[in-house]
Protein backbone atom coordinates (compact mmCIF):
# COMPACT_ATOMS: atom_id res chain seq x y z
CA UNK A 1 0.00 0.00 0.00
CA UNK A 2 1.72 3.36 -1.24
CA UNK A 3 0.97 6.26 1.04
CA UNK A 4 0.02 9.71 -0.58
CA UNK A 5 2.74 11.74 0.03
CA UNK A 6 2.03 15.87 0.27
CA UNK A 7 4.29 18.00 -1.96
CA UNK A 8 6.93 19.50 -0.45
CA UNK A 9 5.83 23.42 0.58
CA UNK A 10 7.16 26.24 -1.38
CA UNK A 11 9.36 28.67 0.16
CA UNK A 12 6.57 31.40 -0.07
CA UNK A 13 4.14 28.80 1.54
CA UNK A 14 6.19 28.72 4.02
CA UNK A 15 6.76 32.37 4.75
CA UNK A 16 3.12 33.03 4.58
CA UNK A 17 2.70 30.34 7.60
CA UNK A 18 4.79 31.90 9.56
CA UNK A 19 3.74 35.34 9.12
CA UNK A 20 0.18 34.70 9.86
CA UNK A 21 1.71 32.61 12.87
CA UNK A 22 3.71 35.60 14.20
CA UNK A 23 0.34 37.15 14.78
CA UNK A 24 -1.63 33.86 15.95
CA UNK A 25 -4.27 33.66 12.96
CA UNK A 26 -4.37 30.83 10.87
CA UNK A 27 -7.74 28.82 9.95
CA UNK A 28 -7.47 25.41 11.13
CA UNK A 29 -8.11 23.92 7.02
CA UNK A 30 -4.54 25.86 7.18
CA UNK A 31 -3.03 24.39 9.54
CA UNK A 32 -4.07 20.79 8.26
CA UNK A 33 -3.00 21.67 5.22
CA UNK A 34 0.66 23.26 5.86
CA UNK A 35 1.74 20.99 8.56
CA UNK A 36 1.76 18.47 6.29
CA UNK A 37 3.61 19.73 3.86
CA UNK A 38 5.65 21.89 5.66
CA UNK A 39 8.74 20.07 7.56
CA UNK A 40 9.84 21.21 11.22
CA UNK A 41 13.23 22.75 9.43
CA UNK A 42 11.14 24.71 7.03
CA UNK A 43 9.60 26.56 9.75
CA UNK A 44 12.54 27.08 12.31
CA UNK A 45 14.71 28.81 9.33
CA UNK A 46 11.83 30.47 8.09
CA UNK A 47 11.03 31.76 11.64
CA UNK A 48 14.30 32.77 12.13
CA UNK A 49 14.66 34.84 8.85
CA UNK A 50 10.97 36.53 9.86
CA UNK A 51 12.80 37.50 13.13
CA UNK A 52 15.04 39.25 12.19
CA UNK A 53 12.91 40.88 9.56
CA UNK A 54 10.54 42.42 12.03
CA UNK A 55 13.97 43.28 14.81
CA UNK A 56 15.41 45.34 11.59
CA UNK A 57 12.23 46.43 10.97
CA UNK A 58 11.63 47.79 14.41
CA UNK A 59 15.33 49.75 14.02
CA UNK A 60 14.75 51.57 11.10
CA UNK A 61 11.56 52.29 12.47
CA UNK A 62 13.01 53.74 15.30
CA UNK A 63 15.97 55.02 14.17
CA UNK A 64 13.78 57.24 11.73
CA UNK A 65 11.45 58.30 14.48
CA UNK A 66 14.51 59.60 16.86
CA UNK A 67 16.39 61.40 14.13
Amino acid sequence: MAQDVPPKASFLAVAKAVFWSFFGVRRKADYDRDSASIGPVQVIVAGIIGAVLFILTLLMVVRLVTS
